[in-house]
């Protein structure tokens, strides 16, 4: 031990301070006398109770040894009684001089002291009999490492006991340290769990799944940690509400509505024409239409000439070939025919004299529908084409228009 001590080894054992010596002689005293009155009137109740006498207002003004006249006790039960009374009422007026004392006692506190009493009083369910418990059995708050010192002190951790990497669980706290103070962190937990729904919900949960004694001890081991956190940072209490937040939502909607004069077009230029909006002639009226519901295929508007408007058109049904529509002249209507049940490909070419069909080959395709419209005379109906496996196309064109895909 003299080798330990020369080298420094031996850490220093805490020593409070003589004020906070005597803070804890009269904390601790006013405690022992609220016990022995506790005690003795829970005898004067208990003597009362055997001839069915016991009242709620027993140790009221209006009652006490007049109504004690009043009850038919025995010589010896009445004699227990007046010694009973006559040790209540001493109490009584020594727990009256003490809290006198203590009063006068906190009042010449120094200002560290008095704000750390003023801040525990801002915590729920702590009171003034309370913070008095904290102050004078926690002393300087700075000598704790951290809350878990603080809370190993209190005696309000578990048991470890330990074999190798083996280690017990479910054991009862150590109930080192202070008792008295233990206790004012019980109450105060209890008062606690009834005044705020915070604390209410989290007594709640532990109550679910370590029973009703356990959970007001995690409580107020809990509590003891807010409350030296309170003084180290010198912090008053505070209720933090957190902000729920809103539901994740995993699609989007996005609706478009288009006045009745405005036209949006997508347009696809050709290799030698220039990208521009198209903006509809006085006689034309452009009618938005509503898409149907979610699919998968695409809608291509294309336009070849600048003079040309492009109608949307509602999708006709699901199909797995291609239809392509495509009329040159001012005077021409081009109607879809429907497509029989086939296994080869048709290609109706009509032409007018002197004209020059070129044919071309159309690739495959199962996804997109192509319309194309021309002039403002011009009228493009699309016909619903039963699900077919080939395609049918019917090509129109002028002497002097040349049709290109």
């Amino acid at each position: 031990m003299p080798e330990f001590l020369v080298l420094d080894m031996i850490p220093e054992s805490y020593q409070p301070t003589p004020r906070q010596r005597q803070h804890r002689a009269l904390v601790r005293h006013r405690q022992y006398l609220q016990g022995r009155i506790t005690s003795v009137r829970s005898k004067i109740r208990h003597i009362l109770s055997n001839y069915n006498a016991d009242r709620k207002d027993l140790f009221s003004a209006n009652c006490g040894p007049a109504y004690f006249k009043e009850v038919r006790l025995s010589d010896v039960d009445r004699f227990v009684m007046k010694q009973l009374w006559a040790e209540w009422l001493d109490h009584v007026a020594q727990r009256l001089a003490v809290s006198k004392k203590l009063k006068a006692f906190v009042a010449k506190a120094p200002q560290r002291e008095a704000e750390a009493r003023a801040i525990l009083k801002t915590a729920p369910g702590v009171g003034t009999v309370t913070a008095e418990v904290v102050l004078s059995e926690l002393g300087d708050i700075s000598r704790f490492r951290n809350a878990k010192t603080v809370c190993a002190y209190a005696g309000l951790v578990p048991v470890v006991r330990q074999s190798g990497e083996k280690k017990s669980k479910d054991l009862k706290i150590t109930k080192q340290g202070s008792g008295l103070l233990r206790w004012a962190l019980v109450e105060a937990a209890w008062r606690l769990v009834r005044e705020s729904p915070k604390w209410a919900a989290l007594f709640a949960r532990l109550r679910q799944r370590s029973g009703k004694k356990r959970a007001i001890v995690a409580v107020a081991r809990k509590l003891l940690c807010v409350l030296s956190a309170m003084l180290r940072t010198s912090t008053p209490y505070q209720i933090v509400t957190t902000q729920t937040p809103a539901p994740q939502t995993t699609r989007k909607k996005l609706v478009r509505i288009s006045k009745a004069d405005q036209t949006t077009t997508p347009v696809t230029p050709a290799p030698d024409q220039t990208t521009t909006p198209v903006t509809p002639a006085p006689d034309q009226t452009t009618t938005p239409v509503t898409s149907a519901p979610q699919t998968t295929r695409k809608k291509s508007v294309r336009t070849s000439t600048p003079d040309q408007t492009t109608t949307p058109v509602t999708p006709a049904p699901r199909t797995t070939r291609k239809k392509l529509i495509r009329t040159a002249a001012p005077d021409q209507t081009t109607t879809p025919e429907t497509a029989s049940r086939t296994t080869r490909k048709k290609l109706i070419r009509t032409s007018i004299a002197d004209q020059t069909t070129t044919p071309e080959t159309t690739p495959r395709a199962t996804r997109e529908k192509s319309t194309r419209a021309a002039t403002p005379e011009q009228t493009t109906t699309p016909e619903t084409t039963p699900r077919t496996t080939r395609e049918r196309m019917l090509r129109t064109s002028i002497p002097d228009q040349t049709t290109t895909m």
